[in-house]
């Protein structure tokens, strides 16, 4: 694929997105870029959203289009902020008041278990009826306060032990490695491969 339309306006998903994909010498463009309203995210997965999302922005431009819809699941949250996560605080989304929140919500919590969650999904076309889904997930904790400046959203947070670091510390070329979009990214290309 010579280009497709990235189903969001995220600068930073865009960033990563478009790094994973530049040596196959694909154009990442955003919907926002082409003036595409961003679809509604009503479901309670992430799987639903990402197809909503992917769908309306290849409708819109009849290009193939890739949506992403992740989140970050808490283990002593039952699992959120999750599929809200980017409205964790509420409206209008704030990176910096999420994280605020979360560790409001963790301040009584021991268990400091986390993981992103990434669900890609590719529609080749409008009226694509078998898209592409890969999905990965990646485990870490949430830090006790905010380290690091790389990254987006909840990665000041997101503490890997094994590295004793946080996403936001990690050179932007490491973390597309091992992140779960880089992981759910490298899974969707072997599935075009086989094609």
């Amino acid at each position: 694929m010579k280009s497709l339309v990235l189903a969001s306006g995220n600068p930073g998903k865009h960033a990563e997105i478009q790094a994973l994909l530049d040596p196959f010498g694909t154009h990442v463009v955003t919907q926002v870029e082409l003036g595409i309203t961003e679809a509604g995210e009503p479901y309670d997965t992430f799987f639903e959203n990402a197809l909503a999302k992917a769908r309306h922005a290849s409708f819109a431009t009849r290009l193939p289009a890739l949506a992403d819809d992740s989140g970050l699941c808490v283990e002593a949250l039952g699992g959120a902020p999750g599929v809200q996560s980017a409205r964790y605080a509420g409206e209008p989304r704030s990176d910096l008041r999420n994280n605020q929140k979360l560790l409001a919500e963790m301040a009584v919590h021991e268990d400091r278990r986390a993981h992103y969650v990434c669900v890609l999904v590719l529609v080749r076309g409008p009226g694509d009826t078998q898209p592409l889904v890969a999905e990965a997930a990646w485990h870490g904790e949430i830090a006790r306060a905010p380290r690091g400046s790389s990254g987006f959203g909840y990665d000041p947070l997101f503490y890997l032990k094994d590295l004793d670091r946080t996403a936001a510390e990690l050179p932007p070329e490491e973390k597309n490695r091992i992140s779960h979009r880089g992981q759910a990214l490298a899974r969707l290309l072997e599935l075009l491969k086989s094609e």
